[in-house]
């Protein structure tokens, strides 16, 4: 019910309007009263009505002025002001202010009402194309999460200005003018399972932790290309990482208890003062993330414990001792299999430290394991059905590695890149093998698209991998998210029975699986450019299109 709160100095006027127009009856809730603009504003903030009719001329605070801070403070509130002096500076005053009516004195009940009803027929159409835009932004929350993912990255690898941050932020209604930032990676893990395989155990506590992090007000989290989310936490003092991640880690002691299949592991990175360093915070991040091949999940490890962990590997490091048992094929070859090719620079730097990074300064050690993870990295791929030829034409032969041993560094990068590349490889055999999927995916969408139930969770549920894995290959394959995919066969199986049917818009709508038809139209104009009268009444006119 729209709520009216009147504001009129005049006591008999006042009354007459409240009691000689049937609020209740009319569909409205007379909220209030008041007698001059400074009582009625503290009201008018507490009880929030849609309309305020307000006298112009009163003592103490206007009706221009009340109108003034009124629309400040609640922009979606209606202005009705009502004025015994035809002046034209009034109404251009009032028409700056976004005063929705202007009505001279004296006014009839019957006149008065007529405004009110014309202002709510306004406020339920503003309401209606509200919800129909909530409507659609939920349905779109795949791209919303794309777009945000790709502000993160951008951020994170510095590729635009402050300026051009600050105004993507700002169109996704994301604030980044905090005094201090940290980054954290985060991840649910199957342990010893496919990670990709379709877990409905899994979607329901990945939704849980998404709403855990959308309840805090100081944290933005953004979806991972692969699995898991960056967390960009924002703070006004350094202190409160430690406050986050503790109500982070309980969070997680009560929804993943110890006996659960399901595990989190998460790296953190410094806390930073300058959006331009958000960078350094991410790749601290990653190599702290990267950790969790070597130790224990159920845990967040921080950049602080990397370093203190590093200083004491260098004091007791024995430059003279090399232990090849430290060379654990096991865990190459698992993050070969689930690894993130973002990851594989802090994966390696961790599994350096393991090995021991005095034994690098042996040429010998380095031909070593150079040429043991070049057979790691082809077994694996030739695993996959990937031909070594592809490893050899970029990175030379075995014979070849003696070459790029001369320095430690040079190492590190050989290895770094070609890790990179097996798990490039990796991703694009991935690709291969899930475009049958993908098939079977687009077979069943053409064949459900008029169930309003579908939804990417059932198709992926439906054909056998997880929803965000799924949302990464679509997309990458199809070059479209699935919401745009299913909307534009919807809307082509719309516009074909617009031209071809004589049924109405309701039946079309129902049709192609939209249960409201106004929200049905919203999305066809929103596509198509034009309504779906206008699409049917064109074509009428033009029978050869």
């Amino acid at each position: 019910m729209i709520k009216v709160f009147l504001v009129e100095d005049e006591a008999i006027i006042r009354r007459s309007i409240k009691n000689n127009i049937p609020w209740e009856n009319e569909g409205y809730e007379f909220a209030g009263e008041a007698g001059d603009g400074e009582l009625a504003y503290p009201m008018i903030m507490k009880v929030k009505p849609d309309i305020v009719i307000t006298d112009i001329k009163m003592p103490f605070m206007d009706g221009l002025e009340l109108a003034s801070i009124v629309k400040k403070e609640l922009p979606n509130t209606k202005i009705i002001i009502l004025s015994g002096y035809d002046e034209f500076d009034y109404a251009k005053r009032a028409i700056s202010i976004g005063v929705t009516d202007y009505q001279l004195k004296p006014i009839s009940s019957e006149k008065l009402l007529e405004t009110v009803n014309r202002v709510a027929n306004i406020i339920r159409e503003e309401q209606e194309q509200q919800k129909l835009l909530s409507e659609y932004q939920k349905e779109n929350q795949e791209k919303l999460e794309l777009d945000k993912a790709r502000l993160f990255y951008a951020l994170v690898e510095n590729s635009i200005s402050t300026a051009e941050l600050l105004e993507w932020g700002r169109q996704l209604n994301m604030d980044f003018t905090a005094s201090y930032y940290t980054v954290v990676l985060l991840k649910i893990i199957s342990r010893g399972q496919n990670e990709n395989t379709y877990q409905k155990h899994r979607v329901e506590v990945e939704s849980k932790v998404e709403d855990f992090l959308s309840s805090i007000d100081t944290i933005y989290y953004f979806k991972r290309w692969g699995e898991g989310w960056s967390l960009l936490v924002r703070s006004e003092e350094e202190s409160e990482l430690g406050e986050f991640l503790e109500k982070l880690k309980d969070f997680f002691a009560t929804l993943l208890p110890e006996d659960s299949t399901l595990k989190y592991f998460g790296g953190a990175g410094s806390t930073v003062h300058r959006l331009r360093d958000v960078r350094q915070s991410f790749l601290e991040a990653n190599r702290a993330f990267a950790t969790r091949f070597f130790t224990e999940a159920n845990q967040i490890i921080t950049a602080d414990e990397i370093h203190k962990k590093e200083l004491l590997t260098a004091e007791k490091e024995d430059l003279k001792k090399i232990n090849t048992a430290n060379i654990d094929r096991n865990l190459l070859e698992n993050f070969l299999k689930v690894g993130d090719i973002d990851e594989a620079s802090g994966f390696l730097d961790a599994y350096f430290e393991k090995v021991g990074l005095g034994s690098y300064n042996s040429l010998m050690f380095r031909q070593y394991l150079m040429v043991d993870m070049y057979f790691c990295v082809t077994k694996f791929l030739e695993g996959l059905g990937i031909s070594a030829q592809s490893l050899t034409d970029k990175f030379g032969d075995v014979d070849e590695i003696k070459a790029r041993v001369s320095s430690i560094e040079s190492v590190c990068q050989y290895l770094k890149d070609l890790f990179t590349e097996a798990l490039r490889l990796r991703n694009n055999a991935s690709m291969d093998k899930y475009s049958g999927l993908l098939d079977d995916a687009a077979r069943y969408v053409e064949q459900n698209f008029s169930n309003n139930e579908i939804s990417l969770n059932t198709v992926a549920s439906q054909i056998g991998i997880s929803p965000s894995y799924f949302s990464t290959i679509f997309r990458q394959e199809t070059g479209q998210t699935f919401i745009e995919y299913l909307t534009g066969l919807r809307m082509e199986k719309a516009k074909e029975l617009l031209r071809c049917t004589s049924k109405k818009t309701a039946e079309i709508a129902y049709d192609v699986g939209y249960k409201d038809s106004h929200y049905f139209s919203y999305i066809f104009k929103k596509t198509q450019g034009q309504t779906p009268k206008d699409y049917r009444n064109v074509r009428k006119e033009t029978p050869g299109q």
